[in-house]
């Protein structure tokens, strides 16, 4: 069951401390309320009563969906082991555990793993529109301002790439789940995660397995 508290926030506009509640765990089955403010952010939206800015304010949760069988633990920082040990049977289960470092990332796992989606498929597909992108449309990668998972679509993942330009409706590219297992099977770089140490499935981890370690070419 969802629960949460009352604390004490400093507003990074004027200074001024305010009365912010923050949930230490939102069950998705629950409380669909709470879950839909997970996904559009309203959950971590504050409001300064003494300036009236508003702002992002971060806090670690943990989200847990049985109906779509997982847990995300929104953190900036690594689990430590007493919640290891306290999920530890729901990955025995089949639960899949992940950890988010930023709002953003822990907003469209939900969408992925609600999809039923294998977020390691997610990224490589991803990573493989940057590519894509990057060699089609002669872009550089510092162009691009977001790569996000759209939809699942006739056994198709799809992703969207923007790059911040005026009239930008985003670049979408749509990759087989058939192709993109293959790829992954047949590479020599990609690890499947430990889902027990609520490993980090992003773009970053995903770009760790393409890039020449220092000193090689």
């Amino acid at each position: 069951m969802s629960n949460s508290r009352m604390i004490q926030a400093a507003c990074p506009y004027c200074g001024k401390q305010f009365e912010f509640e923050v949930y230490d765990t939102v069950t998705a089955d629950t409380d669909p309320d709470l879950r839909e403010r997970c996904i559009s952010g309203d959950l971590f939206r504050a409001s300064c009563p003494h300036c009236r800015h508003e702002f992002m304010f971060q806090y670690p949760l943990i989200y847990i969906s049985e109906r779509d069988r997982f847990v995300l633990w929104l953190s900036a920082k690594e689990p430590d082991e007493s919640l290891k040990k306290t999920t530890a049977p729901l990955s025995e289960k089949g639960y899949t555990l992940r950890r988010c470092s930023t709002v953003r990332e822990f907003t469209q796992k939900i969408e992925v793993l609600e999809d039923g989606v294998d977020d390691v498929l997610v990224e490589l597909a991803k990573f493989d529109a940057v590519i894509d992108f990057i060699n089609n449309k002669k872009k550089r990668p510092e162009d691009i301002e977001s790569v996000e998972y759209q939809r699942v679509e006739n056994d198709m993942i799809i992703v969207n790439i923007r790059t911040g330009e005026d009239g930008d409706r985003g670049w979408s590219e749509h990759f087989p789940i058939a192709m993109l297992e293959q790829e992954i099977a047949e590479s020599d770089k990609i690890e499947r995660p430990d889902n027990a140490s609520f490993p980090e499935v992003n773009d970053a981890w995903i770009m760790g397995f393409f890039e020449e370690p220092a000193g090689q070419a």
